[in-house]
């Protein structure tokens, strides 16, 4: 085969071997080992020169689909306890199917008014479902990274106009460090983003009141007062060893009284809006300058998802718009230009999949996924108190239950080498998977349920896999 016009006629036939292999696949999720290694060697299938000739769509599909329903690390089934990451409902995988089957560009709204008004009705059912104002903008992003670069952006905007620079033409040149706080629960993501943004991943000053990272609001509140006000807080809603937040209310007093920008990083947090055993962590989000969240974790759309809501909609279009391109059409109210609102130009729609995912379930459907698996944590925190070899180390708030192996007769000095040989061990093993992190200092476990698939049953897999694994390792 040599060009693809020649297969015109059958160009419907490459999905059609997807399709075939997606029902089998899926069914299979719930007994599937997570990843199985012995099927690693199936990569080298991939692999090779590349071809003068190619072997038609059909026959490289069918390549594609074999190795992959084999060798892919199963993340879609329910016992993917990894990182912090869902799956894909029913709804939002058809949504991403149909994504590509249109391939829309979706940052112009004349390339496309299907995928605009998507993006518009999607983002206006997310800020409906965390409570944020109607009057915020908003921007669908590839992760939660380049939310927080959208997001912290317009900081950088709002910020350097205090020293009257507009730094989206002149740059940061000149100016001081932009001073960014937090408390101990900042996330990796946030940092990266003041990379991206030329500002420092570095510059951040924690203030924490105890080892377990919690906010100093005093010591926070004084450091403002010496800056005058000029600068950026980063309230984190979830933290991704324990669950635990910043007390976002508290943080938003704090921006008021001394006229800071409050960006939240809600990457999963966000969903504790859902629930009313949660709604209480999420409180003041309302209040916030900018506000991130993830799409693919507890919404369960496919990756790349993010979603970045900012409140002065000017701020986004001077940090993103683009200039001296005559091609490139300006926007209005109606006629939204998504490019113009976050770091992408090129971008695909990928409001579609969200769009099916909250028509298809609405916010009872949400609100009861979000509370299954606030029970499945919970249950799982049992599980481990009344276990005589696990030790919890955290109190169980939303969906991420920190833990270790601690068997009877093992000194404190070897317990951190034991858990990360029993973190290789249990990926190596493939049936659940849960890798370890570090918390206050220690190797942990930090299991967060939450696929639309898990229930109770794969969390109690999941520990008897680990102390299964664990005795033989201990012994």
């Amino acid at each position: 085969m040599s060009d693809p016009l020649d297969e015109r006629d059958v160009a419907g036939e490459p999905l059609a071997v997807v399709a075939r292999a997606a029902g089998p696949y899926l069914a299979g999720l719930a007994e599937r080992p997570v990843h199985d290694r012995s099927r690693d060697a199936l990569l080298d299938e991939l692999d090779g020169p590349l071809p003068e000739k190619g072997d038609g769509s059909v026959a490289a599909v069918e390549r594609l689909v074999r190795v992959g329903t084999e060798a892919a690390t199963h993340s879609s089934g329910p016992r993917f306890f990894h990182l912090v990451v869902g799956g894909a409902t029913p709804a939002a995988m058809a949504g991403d199917w149909t994504t590509s089957l249109l391939d829309q560009g979706a940052g112009l709204w004349v390339m496309s008014p299907l995928a605009t008004r998507a993006e518009t009705v999607a983002l206006r059912w997310l800020k409906e479902l965390f409570g944020l104002p109607a009057s915020f903008a908003g921007v669908l992003t590839p992760s939660a990274t380049l939310a927080h670069v959208t997001g912290l952006a317009c900081a950088r905007s709002w910020w350097a106009d205090r020293f009257g620079v507009d730094v989206t033409s002149r740059g940061l040149a000149g100016l001081p460090a932009m001073p960014v706080l937090s408390s101990g629960l900042v996330h990796v993501s946030t940092r990266k983003a003041l990379q991206i943004l030329g500002c420092g991943r570095d510059t951040i000053r924690t203030f924490s009141r105890d080892d377990a990272g919690r906010v100093d609001l005093a010591a926070m509140d004084a450091e403002l007062a010496r800056l005058g006000g000029r600068a950026v807080i980063v309230a984190n809603l979830g933290e991704v060893n324990t669950g635990d937040s910043d007390p976002i209310g508290d943080l938003a007093d704090l921006a008021e009284r001394h006229g800071a920008w409050l960006h939240v990083d809600g990457a999963f947090g966000m969903f504790a809006a859902l629930s009313p055993r949660t709604a209480h962590l999420a409180a003041g989000v309302e209040r916030a300058d900018s506000v991130t969240a993830d799409g693919h974790k507890w919404l369960n759309v496919p990756y790349e998802s993010g979603f970045s809501f900012v409140r002065d909609q000017a701020l986004m279009t001077r940090a993103f718009g683009t200039w001296g391109a005559a091609y490139l059409p300006d926007g209005d109210d109606e006629r939204i230009n998504y490019n113009m609102l976050g770091p992408e130009s090129s971008r695909r729609a990928r409001a579609l999949p969200i769009w099916a995912t909250l028509r298809a379930y609405g916010r009872d459907g949400y609100r009861t996924m979000v509370e299954r698996h606030l029970d499945v944590a919970q249950h799982l925190g049992g599980l481990v108190e009344a276990a005589p070899d696990l030790e919890l180390l955290a109190p169980v708030q939303l969906c991420v239950v920190c833990f270790r192996y601690r068997p009877d007769g093992v000194p404190e000095e070897r317990l951190d080498d034991l858990n990360a040989r029993l973190g290789e061990a249990l990926l190596a093993d493939g049936r659940v998977y849960a890798g370890t992190s570090a918390y206050r200092g220690m190797t942990v476990f930090r299991p967060a349920p939450l696929n639309w698939r898990t229930t109770k049953a794969d969390v109690e897999r999941l520990v008897d896999v680990l102390r299964e694994l664990g005795t033989r390792l201990d012994a």
